[in-house]
C-alpha cells in the first residue's frame, strides 16, 4: 500500500510534472514548484528524482510545500545559486547541502529545524541565509566561515547563545535575532564593522542591558567595546516600588521593610515620590542594595507614574482593608502596563486587624505577574517577617540581577550615590566620569542614559536646557513639581500660575537657580504648558474645571473617530491637551477632560469619557481629514510612551447612506477592516439597518490621509500571504447582464428606497431585453439605473 506521504510520478501534480518535463527539454535553469494557495493533495511531500537529475538548475524554488526531509542526493545539483526550501516540514539538513558551494542564498523559513550542520560552513559563496521562524537552539561555530554572507535572518527561534565565531562575518550587513532566548550578545559582534542593521527585540538581554538595546548598534557597539577593554563588574541592585490609595499604609509599610523596630505615628500623605534604601545580604552572600520609591496614592500624582514605575522592579500594591477602597483593576493594571509584567506583591494592611478575602485566584487568573498576596497589621508586625523574607526573594531574582557592566560604570554608579546633593552640572558629571577612567564624552553620555532609564537619576540629554543638569535625586524634582501643584492659589485658579507665583513657591535655598529647570522638567513631564501670547503663564490641565464649557458646534458633515482601551490609564487627555494646546480655540475651550481645538477654518472637538474608557473626535470645517491626521499622530505618538504595550481600538465611523452625516454613526474596528483588506475582503456591512455594504479602503481613506492609510495597511500577520493584493473596481460597472442580474438577486442586494425600487424594476426589464433593442450596448440615460443596480463583484486573487 502506497502512503498518502509518497509522492510517486504518477501522484505528483501535473502542472508540477509539466514544469518538470519542460525544464528538462529546455534545460531551463529556474524551476518553480512552490505551492503558496495550492490545496494539501497539490503539494510536494517530497522531492521527485527528476528534479535532482536537473544539473543546470541554478534556481530551484520548493517553498510552501509539505516536504519532511532533503534528500543526500540533493547535492547533484552543484550549480544552484538559489535553493528555497520555506514554508515545508522540515526537522533537518543533510550535511550534503554543503557540496552546494556555489549558493548565494539559501530560504529555510517557517520549517522545523532544531540545529544546522557543521558542515554549513562550506557554503563559503552564500550572501544571504534565512532561518527565522524554526525551533533552533543553537548555531554551529562554522557560521563564522561563512564569510561573503551580508544577511542573517534568525529570529523567531529558540537560540540560547549566539557563537564567537559571527564575529568573522566581516561582510554582514543585516543581522536579526529578535524573538529568541539570549542573555548575553558576545563581543565580537564589534568586529561586525559593515553591520547596519541589529534586531534584538523579544530577548531576556541581559548584556548588553535592555536599556542599551533600545538605543540602537551604535550604542550597542559603545558598550560592548567598554567591557572588552576595561573588563567587568555585577550589580547587585533594583528598586521595590509601593503604590496604593493615599493613606494606604506605604509610607509604614517602607519604614518598616527598612527597621521592623519603627514606631508607627500619624504622617502626613507622601507628596509624589520618596525614595529610602534598605540594604541586605543575599542567599548567595552578595551585598544587595534596595532603593524603596514610595509613591503618592493621589491622583494628581498619576500623571509622572509612566516615568517612574520602571522594568526590572519588583512591585507592592498595599491595600488597606479596613477602608476597602483600593482600585486594583486601576492599580494592577498600571504595573502591567508600565513595568513590562515585573513581579507584584499584593500586602493587605489590616489596620486594626479588621481582614479582608482577596479572591487570589481570579486576580491571578488576570494578572500573571502577582506572585504572593500576603497579610499584616503593621501596629504589632503580624506577618511583617514573612513579606520582608518575600520581598528578599523576589527582588534578588529579578532577572537582570547580578548582570555584567562595565568595570568603571560601576565605580561611577558608586560615586554618585554617596554624593548628597540634589543635582549636579553636566560638567561635573563629566568630570566624575573622566576621574573614573572615562575617556569617551560618548561613553560618559551612554552611562547617563543607561541610568536615567533605571530611574536611578534624571537627565534629559535631548533637552536644550535641561540636559545641562544631572538631577541625582529624582525624589527632589518630582517634589518640587508637586508643590507647585500642591499650592492652594495654584489649585483655586485652576492650574493657572506664573513664573511669579513659582519663585514663591519655590523660595526655599535648595531650588536656588533651578526654577527654570524645575519648571522645565514640568513641561517635560507634560504637567503644564505656557499659554500663548503671554509672557510667563502658564496651565497645568489636570486642575482644570471638570466643568464642560458651551460653544457652538456644526453637525453637519463632522468626521468622527473613537478610540477605546481596554485599560486607560489617568492623564492620557492632559498630556493631549499640553501636546496640542498651540490649536486651542481663543485658548479658552478647554477643560479637565477635553478641549475645543481650532486650525485655519478646522475645529476639533477632543473629549475623554474616563468612565467608558473612550476618547472621541469631532471635526467640522474644511480640511477634516488633514486635522484628523494631526491628532491621530499625536495620539499615537502618546500611546507609544506607554512602552508600546496600550492596548486600544481606533474606531472607523460608517460612511453609508444611513451613517453619513449622522452624529451617531456605525462604527468598525480598524484592526478588523485591516484583517478583512489583508484577506482580499474589500466590502462590509453597515451594523445599522438597512444593511448597507460599504467599500473599507473608501471607508478609511474617508478619515485618515490616503498616503498614510495605504501604509497602515502595509502589514500581514499570516505569512503564507501576499499583502498586495490588487483592489476590486466598485465603481460605475461597464455592462450589466441577465447573468449578473441573477448573481445581484442571489447575493440579496436589495433596494429599500421605493423611488429607487421603482426605477430599479425599469431597469430590469431593459436589462433582460437590451440585447434585442440596443446590441451596441445601452444608452447613455440608462447609466444612472446601472449605478442603483451593481454588477457583481469578484474578487482578485493574489499571485502569491
Amino acid at each position: 500500500m502506497t502512503s498518502p506521504k509518497t509522492n510517486k510520478q504518477n501522484q505528483i501534480p501535473r502542472h508540477f510534472r509539466e514544469r518538470i518535463q519542460a525544464a528538462k527539454d529546455n534545460k531551463l535553469k529556474e524551476l518553480d514548484l512552490s505551492s503558496l494557495f495550492s490545496k494539501d493533495n497539490e503539494k510536494l511531500t517530497e522531492i521527485p528524482t527528476e528534479v535532482l537529475e536537473l544539473e543546470q538548475l541554478e534556481v530551484l524554488n520548493l517553498k510552501f510545500n509539505q516536504l519532511t526531509r532533503i534528500p543526500e542526493s540533493i547535492s547533484k545539483l552543484t550549480n544552484l545559486i538559489e535553493l528555497n526550501l520555506s514554508g515545508n516540514q522540515l526537522k533537518s539538513i543533510p550535511k550534503s547541502i554543503s557540496r552546494l558551494t556555489n549558493l548565494t542564498k539559501l530560504y529555510l523559513r517557517y520549517n522545523e529545524l532544531k540545529t544546522i550542520p557543521e558542515s554549513i560552513g562550506k557554503l563559503t559563496n552564500l550572501k544571504a541565509f534565512y532561518l527565522r521562524d524554526n525551533q533552533l537552539m543553537a548555531i554551529p561555530e562554522s557560521i563564522g566561515k561563512l564569510t561573503s554572507l551580508k544577511e542573517l535572518y534568525l529570529s523567531n527561534n529558540q537560540l540560547m547563545t549566539i557563537p564567537e565565531s559571527i564575529g568573522k562575518l566581516t561582510n554582514l550587513e543585516e543581522l536579526y535575532l529578535s524573538n529568541n532566548q539570549l542573555k548575553i550578545i558576545p563581543v565580537s559582534i564589534n568586529q561586525l564593522t559593515n553591520l547596519s542593521r541589529l534586531y534584538l527585540s523579544g530577548n531576556p538581554l541581559e548584556t548588553p542591558p535592555i536599556e542599551i538595546v533600545e538605543k540602537g548598534i551604535e550604542a550597542i557597539r559603545e558598550y560592548l567595546r567598554q567591557i572588552e577593554e576595561e573588563g567587568i563588574d555585577y550589580l547587585y541592585e533594583a528598586k521595590l516600588l509601593i503604590i496604593g490609595e493615599g493613606g494606604a499604609g506605604k509610607t509604614t509599610l517602607a519604614n518598616k521593610i527598612q527597621n521592623s523596630d519603627y514606631e508607627l505615628q500619624d504622617e502626613d500623605t507622601t507628596k509624589g515620590i520618596e525614595v529610602h534604601q534598605w540594604d541586605f545580604q543575599t542567599a548567595n552572600k552578595n551585598d544587595f542594595q534596595m532603593n524603596i520609591w514610595d509613591f503618592g496614592g493621589q491622583e494628581i500624582y498619576h500623571a509622572t507614574h509612566q516615568f517612574f514605575l520602571t522594568k526590572r522592579s519588583l512591585y507592592i500594591l498595599v491595600a488597606d482593608t479596613r477602608k476597602e477602597d483600593t482600585d486594583f483593576y486601576y492599580w494592577l493594571n498600571v504595573a502591567e502596563l508600565l513595568s513590562d509584567n515585573s513581579p507584584l506583591l499584593i500586602v493587605k494592611n489590616e489596620k486594626q486587624d479588621r481582614k479582608r478575602e482577596i479572591n487570589q485566584r481570579a486576580l491571578q487568573g488576570q494578572f500573571s505577574n502577582i506572585k504572593e498576596i500576603l497579610a499584616t497589621n503593621l501596629a504589632d508586625n503580624r506577618g511583617l517577617k514573612e513579606i520582608r523574607k518575600n520581598i528578599q526573594y523576589y527582588i534578588s531574582n529579578l532577572p537582570h540581577i547580578g548582570s555584567a557592566l562595565p568595570k568603571t560604570w560601576k565605580k561611577v554608579r558608586e560615586v554618585l550615590e554617596t554624593d548628597g546633593r540634589n543635582y549636579i552640572s553636566l560638567e561635573e558629571y563629566l568630570s566624575i566620569c573622566e576621574k573614573n577612567l572615562f575617556k569617551k564624552r560618548e561613553d560618559k553620555l551612554l552611562l547617563s542614559g543607561y541610568l536615567h532609564d533605571l530611574g536611578v537619576f534624571l537627565h534629559f540629554q535631548d533637552d536644550p536646557l535641561l540636559n545641562k543638569t544631572v538631577i541625582l535625586k529624582p525624589e527632589w524634582g518630582t517634589a518640587a513639581v508637586y508643590k507647585a501643584l500642591d499650592n492652594p492659589q495654584v489649585y483655586e485658579n485652576f492650574g493657572r500660575f506664573t513664573k511669579d507665583d513659582l519663585t514663591n513657591i519655590w523660595h526655599e535655598d535648595q531650588y536656588a537657580n533651578m526654577q527654570d529647570e524645575l519648571l522645565q522638567l514640568m513641561i517635560k513631564f507634560k504637567l503644564c504648558y505656557k499659554i500663548p501670547g503671554t509672557s510667563q503663564t502658564y496651565i497645568a490641565p489636570q486642575l482644570l474645571t471638570g466643568n464642560q464649557p458651551e460653544y457652538d458646534w456644526d453637525e453637519s458633515n463632522n468626521l468622527i473617530l473613537r478610540y477605546t482601551y481596554e485599560f486607560m490609564p489617568k492623564g492620557i487627555i492632559t498630556q493631549f491637551i499640553v501636546a496640542m494646546h498651540k490649536e486651542i480655540e481663543k485658548q479658552k475651550y478647554v477643560w479637565k477632560s477635553g478641549v475645543i481645538l481650532k486650525k485655519n477654518q478646522t475645529r476639533a472637538e477632543v473629549i475623554e469619557y474616563y468612565s467608558k474608557r473612550e476618547i472621541k473626535i469631532r471635526i467640522s470645517g474644511q480640511q477634516k481629514r488633514d486635522l484628523m491626521t494631526i491628532l491621530t499622530d499625536k495620539l499615537d505618538e502618546i500611546h507609544s510612551s506607554y512602552n508600546n504595550r496600550l492596548k486600544y481600538n481606533q474606531l472607523i465611523p460608517c460612511n453609508c447612506g444611513t451613517c453619513k452625516n449622522n452624529q451617531n454613526p456605525y462604527f468598525y474596528n480598524f484592526t478588523e477592516l485591516k484583517e478583512r483588506i489583508s484577506n482580499q475582503k474589500y466590502t462590509i456591512e453597515c451594523g445599522k439597518p438597512p444593511y448597507h455594504q460599504v467599500n473599507i479602503l473608501r471607508l478609511i481613506d474617508d478619515v485618515i490621509e490616503k498616503d498614510r492609510s495605504r501604509d497602515l495597511l502595509e502589514f500581514n500577520d499570516n505569512y503564507f500571504r501576499a499583502i498586495n493584493s490588487p483592489q476590486p473596481k466598485v465603481d460605475k460597472p461597464k455592462k450589466f447582464g441577465f447573468s449578473d442580474f441573477l448573481t445581484w438577486g442571489q447575493n440579496g442586494q436589495f433596494i429599500f428606497n421605493l423611488g429607487t425600487a421603482i426605477s430599479a424594476i425599469i431597469g430590469i426589464i431593459l436589462l433582460i431585453i437590451h440585447p434585442i433593442l440596443f446590441p451596441n450596448g445601452l444608452p447613455e440615460w440608462v447609466k444612472p439605473i446601472q449605478d442603483i443596480i451593481p454588477a457583481p463583484q469578484k474578487e482578485n486573487e493574489s499571485d502569491g
